[in-house]
Order: C-alpha cells, then structure tokens, then sequence
C-alpha cells in the first residue's frame, strides 16, 4: 500500500513538473536571436506592460512575466530569432 502510494506521488510530480517545462524555442545560435532591446521593444509593440521579469530561458527563449493589453497576468515564450510568441499563458 505505501509502495502504491509512494509510485503514484512520483508518477504525479513528474506529470506536473512535464507541465511547467518551458517549451524549445529555437535552435538557432545565440548570435541569429534579435538582442534582448529590440525584443523589448517588439514586446511593447505587442501591449505586453508592467514587465516584471525578461530573461533568457535554458530552452532557448525569451520570457517575460507581466501583464497583456488586457491587464491580465502573462507569462509568454517568444522565439528570439523572430519575436514571433510560442507560448501565451495567461491568468
């Protein structure tokens, strides 16, 4: 019964930590991405606002944490090559 337990607790912290994995970009060297003030600025362009966080992400993204043109809360994954979104979530 423990066993059973313990392999289900393990089976469900791997699911969720699969969940919050960042997604893979692109695979382009680091001197193709756009620099970190002109994607700034894109993102600006796009009515994200009251950017919290900007960093580069290991899989090879840009992120922020901040708000939409709604006002909502907004993690988004931009491809830094192209500034185009690959992932938009949202509260």
């Amino acid at each position: 019964m423990i066993r059973r337990l313990f392999v289900a607790a393990v089976a469900l912290s791997l699911a969720s930590s699969m969940a919050l994995a960042s997604p893979t970009c692109t695979k382009e060297p680091q001197e193709k991405w756009l620099s970190e003030e002109v994607m700034k600025q894109k993102i600006g362009q796009m009515g994200f606002k009251d950017i919290k966080v900007f960093k580069k992400t290991s899989s090879l993204c840009y992120e922020i944490y901040g708000s939409n043109a709604d006002g909502r809360k907004a993690e988004v994954y931009f491809n830094p090559v192209t500034g185009e979104i690959v992932e938009n979530n949202v509260d």
